[in-house]
């Protein structure tokens, strides 16, 4: 017979559960609206940065700055944006996989790249996996500042410059909506595909258009980072908000499973006690 004290035991820690995953789902709820308003706040920046950028690098060609010239590819860094803790679904898993499989396709060596991690989930996979993380950042607030990231992106600019690599890709989750993100690859340096402004007007620059740049392309490949983390971000709490809420729902569905067989139980238990105690009166007739 189905013991009903252990099923009454599986009921009240499912709940428990249950008031655990409500509780997370409501608080990534919370913080996903902030996130959502900081990663469109910020597009309105990116594109005019963009804009600038390629004005001035359209009128200076010749500038012969590192970080706009190709040179030949002998190592190839990976920036990877991941979160410091678990519990969201497949928000790290479906980012790992893909740096995983573009390094599988790219490389025959693990001589031939070099990894950048953002988040102690990504750093802990290819620590594990013993590929060479040349840098790691771990710690981010849920809702990051500039300065947070400021650091990340110079070290990433400096190393590409002293010829630590000589390519830099960038892989975040993009978020499309509460329910859905999706996996982005940015090629971060050199910055070979900056598309200059339509209709820009030509310009004069003072003291010159190399000096600019040498001031406004660091800058630029800062804002990209943060743009993808704060986009990472807001992908980070609609996954974990979606993986609470199916965490939830699972957990209401096992509690009313359980709650049938523990009455199921109850009243077999009952029936039996019924029929001894009429078979006992019976017997002694």
């Amino acid at each position: 017979m189905v013991n009903l004290r252990e099923i009454k035991g599986r009921i009240t820690s499912t709940k428990s559960t249950k008031q655990i995953t409500k509780a997370m789902q409501m608080v990534s709820s919370s913080k996903l609206r902030r996130a959502e308003q900081n990663a469109k706040a910020y597009v309105p920046y990116m594109e005019k940065i963009q804009d600038v950028v390629g004005a001035i690098a359209s009128g200076t060609k010749d500038s012969g700055h590192p970080m706009l010239t190709a040179r030949p590819v002998k190592k190839t860094a990976y920036l990877v944006i991941g979160s410091d803790r678990g519990l969201a679904g497949a928000y790290n898993s479906s980012i790992l996989r893909q740096v995983q499989r573009t390094i599988n396709e790219r490389h025959k060596s693990k001589d031939e790249y070099v990894i950048l991690a953002v988040g102690r989930v990504v750093r802990d996979y290819f620590v594990k996996r013993d590929h060479n993380v040349i840098s790691n950042v771990v710690g981010l607030p849920d809702q990051p500042t500039f300065a947070d990231i400021k650091e990340i992106a110079r070290n990433a600019v400096g190393m590409f410059i002293d010829g630590t690599y000589d390519e830099l890709y960038m892989y975040y989750n993009h978020f499309v909506s509460a329910i859905a993100s999706e996996v982005t690859e940015k090629k971060l340096l050199p910055l070979t595909d900056i598309a200059p402004a339509s209709g820009t007007a030509s310009y004069e620059f003072e003291p010159s258009g190399e000096a600019i740049l040498e001031v406004l392309l660091p800058q630029y490949a800062e804002s990209l980072v943060y743009g993808a983390l704060l986009d990472g971000k807001a992908s980070e709490h609609a996954s974990r908000m979606t993986a609470m809420k199916n965490a939830t729902d699972n957990a209401t569905d096992l509690i009313s499973d359980l709650s049938l067989q523990y009455n199921r139980a109850r009243q077999a238990a009952i029936t039996q006690e019924i029929t001894e105690i009429v078979g006992g009166a019976a017997a002694l007739e």
